[in-house]
């Protein structure tokens, strides 16, 4: 037992989470070393001690670790501000837990979060534009006039885009990771009549939902331990746009709130009772297949059919590959410029390792790819040494070693797209078996119509 005992005190000694254990009594008897940090207390000074007698900004209603000992349900992701018994400012995540013997209440463990940086970081940020009266204008490098594309695809995603800048609906736009979502947004923004006001961005993957909702709609004093007056990010967009990015990240009930604000046009401060109205356009971004989203429960499908008036999809480099060229002389110009280079192209075996490449990361990987390789030139041509050696293993080695041959079908490794290729196929033959009968096509498929429809939309199958 010494031994097993042992392990389990290195362990929790050395995870990223801070851990935090009380008896029945509420007396603490675990307190990690990651727990010290976030709190800003010594083990020996919180072992064997009661939570309130620790920090006396909490209560027993507020205090998870006292709210589960109490109640013996555990507490989801709670966004948590409190002050510990020497002052120190403390915002967590946490997740609290009973522990339960034989049915009675033994105690309550709390895995903890630190976000007291991150609070901070916005909270600076927050109170420097609530303060600024500078006039907002326009950033001229985001333009229609500067996106970089000759594909037809992506000519179209811009034209659709360029539509929806003569108007304030809502926008959603759906692109795989480093497609240029957020440049796309900026455009419509600057392209818009509301060019003058603010552009909010906010990244709802980034936070917990607590910390989320009070960045969003503001905050009154007393609404929660180490709440005060503060205005939320729909109030800095007043007049504006907010862009939230891969707002499939957004929790449900944080949706639902969502879209009242856009049905209702005002906004309700965390703890406030009044309502405070806003002109705010919104464009969101999501980096996973709307229709996806849906099934999967990331995404309520309410607020998916609010935020769509305008739905745009940005194709993956690998599906406008006619765009590289372009890419890699903008790539090339850029960084000639900050690094005083003189490059004027690369090699015809970067350029055809470039041109047979899947891109994953789409065009934030390349230009990565690009900058790198500027870091190392001497000369006038980007050669393939001048790439690390974990790139030149994927760039150049990707044709023998990232490749597979099934019954004579060679693709790049990635299960989901051939999986997703075999399923489009047997749907465009059922549906063609089926006269195109979408009833029939389901039920000999044996799914629900509902969800063929679905598919049909994703895969963009021409009915």
């Amino acid at each position: 037992m010494d031994f097993y005992r042992k392990i389990l005190e290195i362990l929790i000694d050395n995870i990223d989470e801070g851990i935090h254990v009380i008896d029945s009594e509420g007396k603490t008897i675990i307190y990690n070393k990651a727990m010290e940090t976030l709190e800003g207390l010594d083990g020996s000074e919180v072992i064997g001690k009661k939570i309130l007698e620790l920090f006396p900004s909490l209560n027993e209603n507020t205090s998870t670790l006292c709210n589960v000992l109490k109640s013996g349900e555990a507490i989801g992701e709670r966004y948590q501000s409190y002050v510990n018994k020497k002052g120190y400012n403390i915002t967590a995540v946490n997740i609290t837990l009973p522990i339960k013997l034989d049915d009675e209440i033994a105690g309550a463990i709390e895995i903890s979060k630190d976000f007291t940086k991150v609070k901070e970081l916005y909270d600076r940020i927050i109170h420097l534009t609530g303060k600024s009266k500078i006039e907002i204008k326009s950033d001229k490098k985001y333009s229609f006039d500067n996106i970089t594309g000759c594909s037809p695809k992506f000519l179209k995603c811009v034209e659709m885009a360029k539509k929806a800048a003569a108007s304030s609906s809502t926008v959603l736009i759906y692109g795989e990771t480093g497609t240029g979502k957020e440049v796309l947004s900026r455009c419509i923004h600057n392209e818009s009549e509301r060019a003058l006001k603010p552009f909010v961005a906010l990244n709802c993957a980034a936070l917990p939902e607590g910390l989320l909702e009070s960045i969003l709609f503001g905050t009154i004093k007393g609404s929660f331990t180490g709440a005060v007056d503060r205005i939320g990010l729909f109030e800095q967009a007043n007049g504006g746009t907010l862009l939230l990015d891969e707002i499939n990240s957004m929790s449900i009930s944080l949706q639902a709130k969502l879209l009242r604000v856009l049905q209702e046009g005002y906004i309700r401060r965390v703890g406030d009772v009044k309502d405070i109205p806003v002109d705010v356009r919104i464009i969101a971004t999501t980096n996973e297949d709307p229709y996806t989203a849906i099934v999967n429960g990331t995404l309520r499908k309410d607020l998916y059919y609010r935020l769509s008036v305008v739905n745009i999809t940005i194709p993956a480099l690998r599906d406008r590959k006619e765009d590289i060229p372009l890419f890699i002389k903008e790539f090339i110009k850029k960084y000639n410029d900050k690094f005083s280079k003189d490059v004027w192209d690369v090699s015809k075996e970067v350029y055809d390792a470039f041109m047979s490449y899947d891109w994953p990361g789409n065009v934030r990987e390349l230009k990565n790819y690009i900058e790198g390789a500027m870091n190392m030139v001497s000369g006038h041509i980007l050669q393939k040494e001048h790439f690390t050696h974990q790139i030149q293993d994927t760039l150049f080695n990707s044709k023998d070693e990232n490749m597979l041959n099934i019954n004579n079908y060679s693709f790049r490794i990635s299960l989901d797209e051939y999986m997703d290729e075999i399923e489009k196929k047997i749907i465009k033959e059922a549906l063609k078996k089926c006269e195109n009968n979408i009833s029939k096509a389901s039920k000999l498929l044996k799914i629900k119509r509902q969800t063929l429809q679905q598919k049909i939309k994703r895969y963009n199958i021409k009915i």
